[in-house]
């Protein structure tokens, strides 16, 4: 069964902005998947709509054999929304916000309780469990989000940009956290702007620019169609200027710093056997940027060629 289907879905403002434009996307039961684009290129109203927040101008959306239109209790019973704003109440104990959001979907007190300690210790908020929620740090309740859409242990957990703000440290031991829930079966929607996420956790992608899909498949598969990177090489001794090199393209950034860029089926040994021909040490080297958002930026541009 799938997760989610959707089928030319689209939004249209009263001011005429059409923020979705007959967006088609389905999503496998199990699966982690991303919804990467630039600010104001349509996710965080594709996922309004998904969570019944915004209203469609036209579309359909199934979300595990629930139609949204049709059966709206069922298939919103099926969703977990973790959104991007702190929309809680910060005078409210941690434990509290919890239960309350348990007791929405039924679930009874002490049941309620139970889920929260386990949740809650998961993520390493249970001794703040008794504090108000404006005593958590931005990172921790970020936290706090992810928990209360869980508490009902929904099929499908939305996370809109869940780390927006949040410490490496934090970050990565979020992601574990989420990769843990999906391996036990958890169907993961995430958008995010820190697309080193993505490429991490993520195993199918659809790219969105300017209400409109450019881009659905596996994100190994994208990746596999990038023609170009770019590395950082950190050098021993300072270098005047960039040297000439076959089939590289070489860029000086500071004296102990050179920037290269060639096809990825060059051989990267050419490129340290030229080096050293010319005197030049490398000590250590880094990808200049993350794969996913190199690809990004290629189709982005690609797209906007072939519509100008």
């Amino acid at each position: 069964m799938k997760a989610l289907i959707i089928r030319n879905l689209r939004k249209k403002y009263a001011n005429g902005i059409e923020a979705v434009k007959g967006i088609s996307l389905e999503v496998e039961q199990g699966d982690f998947f991303g919804l990467l684009g630039p600010n104001g290129a349509g996710k965080s109203t594709t996922i309004g709509i998904i969570a019944s927040l915004v209203n469609k101008t036209q579309g359909e959306v199934n979300i595990f054999g629930f139609d949204l239109d049709k059966e709206p209790e069922k298939a919103k019973a099926q969703i977990g929304l973790v959104p991007q704003e702190f929309n809680f109440n910060m005078f409210e104990r941690v434990i509290d916000i919890l239960t309350q959001q348990a007791g929405y979907y039924g679930i009874p007190y002490q049941k309620a309780r139970e889920k929260s300690e386990f949740y809650l210790k998961k993520l390493g908020l249970w001794e703040k469990a008794k504090e108000p929620a404006r005593n958590l740090s931005g990172g921790l309740k970020r936290r706090l989000l992810i928990v209360r859409g869980l508490i009902h242990e929904p099929k499908l957990l939305i996370l809109d940009e869940p780390t927006a703000g949040v410490d490496i440290e934090l970050r990565r031991s979020t992601w574990a956290f989420l990769q843990e829930i999906n391996a036990q079966g958890t169907t993961i929607i995430l958008t995010t702007h820190y697309l080193e996420e993505a490429e991490s956790l993520c195993r199918r992608v659809a790219i969105i620019n300017h209400g409109e899909i450019i881009q659905d498949m596996g994100v190994k598969q994208l990746l596999s169609t990038l023609d170009k990177e770019t590395v950082l090489l950190d050098l021993k001794a300072p270098l005047k200027e960039a040297p000439v090199i076959p089939k590289f393209e070489c860029k000086r950034i500071d004296a102990l710093t050179l920037e290269v860029s060639f096809h990825r089926h060059t051989s990267l040994n050419d490129l340290f056997l030229a080096l050293s021909q010319r005197g030049c040490e490398v000590m250590s080297f880094r990808n200049k940027s993350n794969r996913l958002e190199e690809l990004f930026l290629d189709l982005v541009h690609a797209k906007q060629g072939t519509s100008s």
